[in-house]
């Protein structure tokens, strides 16, 4: 929406913060267009697909209401003290709350394959949502109705994943340090093998795979790099001149811009201006002494061309229709052309001339070449 004056012109922005609900979350967007001295670090109360929530404003931005059509919902209000003491008298009771769910479920039995990981009150204690994990389809129904009436607040129960189990849990990773996803990772992105194969690390799964057992999200961290770095390098097995004579590639490097070649039955590690591509330059010579097969007849699409003529061959091609065209037409002598013109007569139609004529030789070259008559007077 643009605002017109007399003195200036203003387009109307939508004022949107970024709210986090967990340490280590996702951020989600509210309108904060009711709330002008809104503040980085504020708690705020908002609605949410799973109930009232309470979150901390992790940014502030400003979009152009013309160009972004979403529809953000509003920040109901800042939260108080009061709403803070209550999270933390809640979410003390986190760890109870699991404890007897995992017991109602080992009184009931058929969960033995369901690992509850985390209980999670809302701020007010108004929702307790319980996280389990399990590789198996099971009905949670029973189980959710004992729990409804153990506990006065309104009880949900969420599957999750591998990897948001590891994260809930914490803990050190393969490399010694904390892992990524408890510490700054806020979503997953999609980990696959080929990641691995291209930036040369072993399969073995003990090597590339992390604590959830699935693939080490930290894989795809330098794999663009790696991507864009062997694009420029030559494959393996591949023909190449280097400063030592003729070689065959052996490993590449994409970090170090450089290629192993075996030269003689010895290793050299050359960099990548010092290579020469044998088989693409021998490719494109070969290419350039056939010339093109189509640029004589007018279709060439690969930017080659015929080589062109001299002067004299021109003249001597040109000489050569010339001669043709002329021992084609007939020679007529005096006496048929005043035969013929007496026979036509004045109103008589002019003979249809041969539009293959025409179109091969052209009307100029072909009174051009005609051998000159004698016309007779018609007024005798």
């Amino acid at each position: 929406m643009t605002l017109i004056s007399e003195h200036h012109t203003q387009t109307a922005t939508a004022r949107v913060a970024g709210v986090r609900f967990h340490e280590v979350g996702k951020v989600y967007h509210f309108s904060y267009s009711h709330i002008p001295d809104l503040l980085v670090g504020d708690f705020v109360i908002v609605e949410t697909a799973r109930g009232i929530q309470l979150g901390q404003v992790m940014n502030l931005i400003e979009v152009d209401a013309e160009s972004e059509q979403r529809d953000y919902k509003p920040i109901l209000r800042r939260a108080t003290p009061t709403d803070l003491m209550s999270q933390k008298l809640w979410k003390a009771r986190e760890v109870e709350a699991l404890i007897t769910c995992r017991e109602k479920a080992a009184e009931l039995g058929g969960f033995n394959g369901v690992k509850f990981i985390a209980a999670q009150y809302n701020f007010d204690g108004s929702l307790l949502t319980f996280l389990y994990t399990t590789e198996e389809k099971i009905n949670m129904m029973r189980l959710r109705s004992v729990l409804q009436r153990s506990f006065r607040a309104k009880v949900e129960l969420r599957q999750i994943g591998p990897r948001d189990v590891a994260k809930l849990l914490g803990g050190m990773g393969a490399c010694g340090i904390p892992r990524c996803c408890s510490t700054f990772l806020t979503d997953f992105s999609p980990i696959s093998i080929k990641m691995a194969k291209a930036q040369g690390i072993s399969l073995n799964p003990t090597e590339i795979t992390g604590m959830c057992g699935r693939l080490r999200c930290c894989l795809i961290y330098e794999y663009e790099q790696y991507v864009e770095a062997r694009k420029q390098l030559p494959k393996r097995n591949k023909r190449v001149g280097t400063p030592h004579g003729e070689g065959k590639v052996i490993d590449v490097h994409p970090l170090r811009d450089a290629v192993t070649v075996l030269v003689n039955e010895t290793q050299y590690l050359v960099s990548r201006e010092e290579l020469i591509p044998l088989d693409e330059l021998e490719a494109l010579q070969a290419k350039a002494e056939a010339g093109c097969s189509k640029a004589e007849t007018g279709g060439c699409d690969c930017g080659a061309r015929a080589p062109a003529l001299s002067d004299e061959e021109e003249e001597t091609d040109f000489d050569d229709e010339q001669e043709g065209i002329a021992d084609e037409l007939p020679v007529l002598g005096k006496s048929e052309v005043e035969t013929d013109l007496k026979e036509s007569g004045p109103s008589a139609p002019r003979p249809e001339r041969s539009r293959r004529g025409r179109r091969r030789h052209g009307r100029g070259m072909h009174r051009r070449n005609r051998p000159h008559q004698e016309q007779p007077n018609q007024h005798e």
